[in-house]
């Protein structure tokens, strides 16, 4: 068996933290790819490697240097290595390092330092090798992963390697220049590898025992979810669940790699399981919902109008509107009379509502317009809502039993999710309230 680990910025974040990581990985001997991150914050004062080398690229470009914010890198690093007891010469390391970053005058590369100098350590530290991720990894033109470019690089890269780290986060550009994913890209790096040497599981380390079904700063003592399919994931991703980068499953989606998300720190938790439809462990009991998640402030522009389903082009003249100024839908509602485009309140502020609202009075000449702001959008995921009748009733009788009134309803075909408008001021009530009916 063939297993790809990557740990996150906590696991790396201090040698206490990779004293864990390390023994982690020689616990099972089929951990034998591993990515890392840079370090992450120690405590909540504290400031991240990655943030730190950003403001590093920033002072190259202001004053020609980084021995401000660069002192800080050497610093974290140098107690690391010392910490740690490593014969290693970290101090050229690091001359050189900098060196590079003033040279490069590129904040992709400078970004990068944090995860190469991490990957660079633990390899020295666990005994394992090094391997560079420009070596592998491969953007196209347009900055998007070449996945079939990189998937044959990984393939001869590490081909009779075993025992590998890797440093997350970036790879090489058309023009050959270091190139970083958005972060949190470990992630997908740690998937990309995943792919490629056709591991049997991707197990993502972090510093929580799995997704929750819903916000813990909201519901306090919310429950793990055991096992989650791709598509449920991509969902909850979308509505703001974060302990896993969205763009990290299409690596491995089509070579039906599951995902254990797991912790750190309590690594004998079981966490939660990533899988394709097809591998999902249905039990007796399990709950009818996946999981919750939403995000606040949206506007809701509805658009009334008679025989609207009768007149070909209607929807596509409100669309240029909202293409015409840049703007993204994030739903489109429809009935037969009427249209609602629902639009993240942020992309219309200075005026651009106004401007809108003219512009399809101008193309659709509409009976009727209104436009309903400030609400928050919250997705009620589950395959196994298909299987249960009477989902949607509980749902929308617990809201109302709880006097909260939905602004908008939106069912996706696949019947996979219920995404429901409510106030911002009912946000947080209404997750609690779709929580307590179904966990």
């Amino acid at each position: 068996m063939i297993k790809v680990c990557k740990f996150g910025g906590t696991s790396m974040a201090d040698a206490n933290a990779i004293r864990k990581v390390r023994d982690i990985i020689n616990s099972d001997c089929d951990r034998k790819y591993v990515v890392v991150s840079a370090p992450g914050k120690r405590n909540k004062e504290d400031i991240k490697i990655t943030d730190t080398l950003y403001s590093c690229y920033s002072e190259i470009m202001e004053k020609g240097n980084c021995n401000k914010y660069f002192s800080l890198i050497r610093e974290r690093f140098m107690g690391i290595v010392s910490d740690l007891g490593l014969d290693l010469d970290i101090n050229t390391i690091l001359d050189n390092t900098e060196k590079e970053m003033i040279e490069n005058r590129s904040a992709d590369f400078c970004a990068s330092r944090g995860e190469y100098l991490s990957a660079l350590i633990f390899a020295r530290f666990i005994g394992f090798e090094f391997v560079d991720a420009i070596d592998m990894i491969r953007f196209d033109s347009e900055g998007r992963l070449n996945i079939d470019y990189t998937d044959d690089k990984v393939k001869n890269v590490l081909k009779g390697k075993e025992n590998v780290v890797i440093p997350g986060f970036y790879g090489k550009s058309y023009e050959g220049k270091v190139k970083t994913f958005s972060r949190g890209g470990s992630d997908i790096t740690g998937s990309i590898i995943a792919r490629g040497v056709k591991a049997d599981l991707y197990e993502n380390f972090t510093d929580v025992s799995g997704f929750l079904v819903c916000d813990p700063r909201i519901v306090p003592m919310a429950k793990t979810i055991r096992q989650i399919t791709y598509k449920e994931l991509r969902e909850l991703s979308y509505m703001g669940a974060s302990v896993l980068h969205s763009e990290a499953i299409f690596p491995v989606m089509k070579k039906k790699i599951p995902i254990n998300i797991k912790n750190t720190f309590s690594p004998q938790d079981e966490g939660t399981m990533i899988v394709p439809n097809d591998k999902y462990n249905y039990r007796e009991g399990d709950p009818i919902i996946t999981g919750i998640a939403g995000k606040k402030d949206f506007t809701v522009i509805i658009i009334e109008k008679s025989m609207m389903n009768s007149e070909v082009g209607f929807i596509r003249r409100v669309l240029s509107v909202i293409e015409h100024h840049g703007l993204c839908v994030e739903h489109l509602p429809s009935g037969i009379d009427t249209l609602s485009v629902v639009v993240s309140s942020e992309q219309l502020r200075n005026g651009i509502l106004s401007d809108v609202i003219n512009e399809i009075r101008e193309n659709v000449s509409p009976d009727y317009i209104q436009v309903i702001e400030n609400i928050s959008l919250i997705a009620t995921v589950g395959h196994g809502m298909t299987r249960r009748p009477g989902t949607a009733g509980k749902l929308f009788t617990s809201l109302a039993e709880a006097g909260i009134n939905v602004a908008m309803i939106d069912q996706g075909s696949s019947e996979l999710n219920i995404i429901i408008g409510v106030a911002n001021s009912d946000y947080e009530k209404t997750i609690k309230t779709i929580y307590k009916a179904f966990i």
